[in-house]
């Protein structure tokens, strides 16, 4: 029976970390992800977990240990957040290639400078071609659901890849919201123990990590790296398919809402999903086909699947809390108009940069994003590809 509670984001972070148990917690503090590994110090001081718990001096020094104790078979946990992660940028690579499946929850924050302690996703975004899975969670509930499937999913043979478990700075993770958890027990049995093929505390099996790797096997290796983030689509589903027989809350790829017969959608990421679905609500009542798709799952991107989502709209806004700076538009943008180029060409797609730096998205912003592709619709012209809402031109 679930175990209701009420929780800020990171604190349910935390309390998914607690009935994980990791054996290495390596971490150093930003905002606003500070309070994960706090919290989780203090259940390590309680005796509540058997944790390894690692103060370091930096987030590269966090992600280095978190990477030499996943490489001798220990099962490891971190958080961080905007300049921390852009300062574990170099080890990110290293994690992804030695194919080692650390979990990172990464509190979005914007990415200095200037600087600024508030949430868009510049960090996250930054490092997505990394080589890591990347999910993403609306709310506290989703914070702490895709943290405890991100473990097996991470850690499955067909995969063994690191994997970020992402989610909105101050907006979930300090603010409080009702929470199902789940009793620790089935979290132990769900996520099981970790039993990698190889490590480096196996004696019987030695192997090297880190070697150099030049001309004659570098490509293959990351040719290897390719198709295990392909394998990693189906198991996201099977996880979030046993997910849902434990705990009745159904995961994909990403969520569609009152997508059925939709003509107009907006495509977001992140807790900026909650007031576009109150956006759909009111226009729906107006007798607008507006619809909402949610990206949860980004690394891999959900090619097939977006473009079955979209495919019978006739005008579609990608909004972006991150600007890609190449003058063409944003990376999320980018990804779905790949996605759709050639197998779902009718498609009028125009993309909005919002939110950088915390500042707030209103119903009013998303309405108007929704009103211009009702007038796309109704004149078949788009007069800006590539825009802006909610700055001071």
């Amino acid at each position: 029976m679930a175990i209701r509670d009420r929780l800020s984001g990171n604190e349910a972070v935390a309390v998914a970390m607690r009935q994980i148990n990791p054996d290495v917690v390596a971490a150093f503090p930003i905002t606003p992800s500070t309070e994960v590994p706090q919290y989780f110090s203090s259940f390590v001081a309680d005796g509540k977990v058997d944790t390894e718990f690692v103060p370091v001096e930096s987030e590269h020094s966090a992600m280095s240990a978190c990477i030499g104790a996943q490489a001798a078979g220990a099962r490891t946990v971190t958080a961080t957040s905007a300049n921390g992660l852009a300062l574990m940028w170099e080890m990110l690579y290293i994690a992804a290639s030695l194919r080692l499946p650390v979990m990172l929850a990464v509190v979005n924050r914007a990415l200095s400078g200037p600087i600024n302690i508030h949430n868009d996703h510049s960090d996250s975004m930054g490092a997505r071609d990394s080589g890591w899975i990347q999910i993403y969670g609306e709310t506290n509930q989703e914070a702490y659901d895709n943290l405890i499937q991100a473990i097996r999913i991470g850690e499955h043979p067909d995969v063994m890849l690191p994997v970020m478990s992402c989610y909105d700075g101050f907006i979930t993770s300090h603010a409080v919201e009702n929470i199902d958890l789940i009793e620790d027990d089935k979290v132990k049995e769900f996520v099981g123990e970790y039993k990698p093929q190889y490590h480096l505390n196996d004696r019987f099996n030695p192997v090297s990590m880190g070697a150099l790797d030049l001309q004659n096997h570098y490509f293959e290796h990351k040719r290897q790296q390719a198709e295990a983030m392909r394998n990693a689509k189906k198991v996201i589903l099977e996880v979030a398919e046993e997910f849902y027989k434990l705990t009745g809350r159904k995961y994909g790829l990403f969520e569609e809402y009152k997508m059925e017969d939709a003509e107009i959608a907006v495509v977001v990421i992140n807790s900026t999903a909650g007031t576009a679905k109150y956006v759909v609500d009111r226009l729906r009542e107006k007798g607008v086909k507006a619809g909402l798709v949610k990206i949860r799952v980004y690394r891999p991107f959900p090619v097939e699947e977006i473009v079955a989502a979209l495919s019978k709209c006739k005008a579609v806004a990608v909004m972006d809390k991150a600007d890609s700076f190449n003058a063409a538009g944003g990376p999320l943008f980018t990804d779905v108009t790949s996605a759709l180029y050639g197998r779902a060409d009718g498609i009028k797609v125009i993309n909005y940069i919002y939110g950088l730096g915390g500042r707030d998205v209103k119903t009013d912003d998303i309405e108007a994003i929704y009103n211009t592709l009702l007038d796309i619709v109704k004149t078949g012209e788009v007069k800006s590809v590539y825009n802006y809402i909610g700055v001071r031109e």
